[in-house]
């Protein structure tokens, strides 16, 4: 049999980090990661390409784009893709890549380490060859984080420990598979097969694929006491603000000093900016008409909810949203579509 063509697009991170007397930083190219793991040539033809050799703290959206761009640039020519890349803002690039590559085909996982790929005890070879394997497998599409022996849709992704191998969860959605060291187990197989919204003009064989984000984009967790003069601060620097809610969707009466909340966060969707909310509770997500506090803001034009969305999800969402048009329905619209199973369809 044909080995499937895997194209190996490096970043950085953990995985490839050394220590040179400052600390860990990235110093290992994504060909000597893979001379790691000799492995793998069992499993696919595998070619590499250094997007960049950054820790993962330094990734921005304009490397985001970087990334999607390498992938894309040789989507024709491969079978599958696994991006290496740091384990601190990998659910932000797994949602980012989600959203400006959508309804792949093929498999695009990504991967990294809690330790780096020379350590004595490292968990990044079983890492990099197990995705290398979730990425030749035939059911495997779309945007995924595969670590730790569990395969989280790119969306749904969150890291949950800082040290530990199982670094990751998935939050309000199953996992789409288990890799039992070389076998994959598939946990949730409608996830494949269940119908997401979209744009109309995808196809079956290609990707729908966008080029665009607006990073003015500020993620504010309420804290008790907050002064909401908070919102008059950030407007001239952001588009969009995301708040992060008490509970289930609770949002103060009154600041310490100020105007309410209400009236600022009225004022700033009504000068045509972007609100969104969501809470700050990990799971089951955001219901703004259960309490009296959070009701005022469930219908408001220019107010998006998050539901069960992570908050890294949301945050490139919101950014894709925005990078594609300014009119305010229009971008309610792109956010509440469900991609790559960011949100559950209940509202």
């Amino acid at each position: 049999m044909t080995k499937k063509r895997i194209l190996l697009v490096a970043t950085g991170g953990t995985i490839a980090s050394k220590e040179e007397g400052n600390g860990l930083s990235p110093a290992l190219s994504g060909e000597e990661l893979t001379r790691y793991v000799p492995e793998v040539a069992d499993l696919a033809t595998l070619d590499v390409k250094q997007a960049m050799n950054i820790d993962s703290t330094n990734m921005r959206p304009s490397d985001w784009l970087r990334v999607a761009r390498t992938i894309m640039e040789s989507y024709d020519d491969y079978d599958g893709f696994v991006v290496l890349h740091g384990t601190d803002t990998m659910a932000y690039t797994a949602a980012a890549l989600s959203y400006l590559i959508q309804h792949s085909p093929k498999p695009i996982v990504l991967t990294g380490s809690q330790r780096p790929m020379a350590s004595a005890f490292t968990d990044a070879k079983l890492n990099l060859y197990q995705s290398v394997l979730y990425a030749t497998d035939d059911d495997a599409r779309d945007v995924s984080i595969a670590f730790g022996g569990i395969v989280i849709a790119g969306t749904r992704a969150r890291k949950q420990r800082t040290m530990s191998f199982n670094a990751f969860t998935s939050v309000n959605f199953p996992p789409l598979a288990y890799i039992r060291t070389d076998r994959i187990v598939r946990s949730a197989p409608f996830a494949h097969a269940r119908k997401a919204d979209g744009p109309r003009d995808h196809t079956a064989d290609r990707p729908v694929v966008y080029d665009k984000l607006d990073p003015r984009v500020f993620a504010l967790k309420l804290t008790p006491g907050l002064d909401s003069r908070i919102f008059s601060a950030l407007a001239p620097s952001y588009d969009a603000v995301i708040l992060e809610t008490f509970g289930i969707g609770g949002i103060p009466e009154q600041g310490e000093t100020g105007p309410c909340f209400q009236d600022a966060i009225y004022s700033w969707v009504d000068s045509g900016r972007i609100a969104v909310m969501t809470t700050q509770v990990p799971e089951e997500g955001l219901d703004l008409g259960v309490y009296e506090v959070g009701r005022a803001y469930a219908n408001h034009p220019g107010i998006l909810r998050g539901a069960d969305m992570t908050p890294e999800a949301i945050v490139a969402k919101t950014m894709w949203a925005l990078g594609q048009t300014r009119d305010v329905a229009e971008v309610e619209h792109l956010f509440n579509c469900e991609i790559n199973h960011d949100r559950s369809p209940f509202e």
